[in-house]
């Protein structure tokens, strides 16, 4: 990770408020909807394309030569028993929602921040460069047992509103594990849909662990109407374990022992974790949807800027 992007980042387990604030700077340098295709297979292929902003009705005008009869208003002509035609404008903005989770499992980091900062980090990267687009931001953030979202506005004070939201969950964050756990993904995507506008883009910060058949479905229903984006967060530590000594664990209650020294150990973990991410990007493939993996030992600002840097377009 680069000096600056490190240095952004708290050092505890905890983000911080003005380091949200300050990704407004690094955030002119995005444009979410101007992006470069990625060749690389480990990074996902952008299969998705963004639908048109579509248009907004501006005025009723009278019927000339070689307008489309399809815009012809009927109502207005049979009033007036002139002709009439309807004109459209292309809107200026759409809705971009973050749905970001703030959960026990991603309360977990090896190297230079937790799972859960470094999402908040990417979710108010994504706000700022939004709203300097001139588009809607809105969000929904939920931790294990509560979720608050925002409906989407063009306007600084939604931003601002979106970090103090991230920042207070990522805050109340204090156990590896929450045994009375109620929110999953699933759940979280269907309240998505309840609130999420067709053609809008959905943005969805996670380490997707909980990205079940369920999940996949609301996915389904989402996709079918939103441009969705998967960025995954990730640890080092969740690929490979690799230790000279055995490591004990403990969620606060109960204690095991990794022999995270043995070899064969080793090779059984990394399977099992590149089992469990082949699953998931065939998921993700059989919804037509990429994954962006952001890992905490990475540079987050210059993943941004590769994906959605403002000169690059695709």
């Amino acid at each position: 990770m680069s000096q600056a992007a490190s240095d952004n980042l708290a050092q505890g387990p905890y983000c911080d408020l003005q380091a949200l604030l300050r990704e407004r700077f690094s955030a002119r340098e995005l444009n979410l909807f101007a992006r470069k295709t990625v060749q690389s297979v480990q990074s996902g292929r952008f299969r998705t394309r963004f639908r048109g902003r579509g248009v907004d009705f501006e005025e009723v005008r009278l019927y000339q030569a070689g307008d489309d009869i399809r815009s012809i208003d009927w109502r207005v002509t049979a009033r007036t028993q002139v002709p009439h035609t309807k004109l459209y404008s292309e809107e200026r903005e759409r809705p971009v929602y973050i749905l970001c989770d703030q959960r026990a499992p991603m309360f977990f980091g090896s190297v230079n921040c937790f799972k859960s900062t470094l999402a908040c980090h990417i979710g108010a990267q994504l706000s700022w460069a939004a709203l300097n687009s001139g588009d809607r931001i809105g969000a929904v953030i939920f931790g294990d047992n509560q979720f608050r979202d925002i409906r989407p506005k063009r306007s600084k004070h939604t931003v601002l509103q979106t970090l103090q939201l991230l920042h207070s969950f990522n805050v109340q964050l204090n156990s590896p594990v929450a045994a009375s756990a109620k929110l999953d993904l699933a759940q979280m995507l269907k309240d998505t849909r309840r609130i999420a506008t067709p053609g809008a883009a959905l943005f969805v910060l996670s380490d997707l662990h909980d990205l079940n058949d369920e999940a996949e479905k609301q996915l389904f229903h989402l996709a079918r109407h939103l441009d969705i984006t998967l960025i995954q967060i990730t640890d080092p530590l969740e690929h490979q374990l690799r230790s000279a000594a055995a490591l004990n664990i403990t969620d606060g209650k109960a204690k095991a022992q990794l022999p995270a020294h043995d070899r064969q150990f080793q090779r059984a973990y990394a399977q099992q974790a590149q089992t469990q991410q082949q699953a998931l990007e065939e998921r993700a493939k059989r919804l037509g949807l990429e994954i962006i993996s952001a890992s905490t030992a990475d540079d987050y600002r210059e993943l941004l800027r590769q994906r959605y840097g403002a000169r690059r377009s695709s």
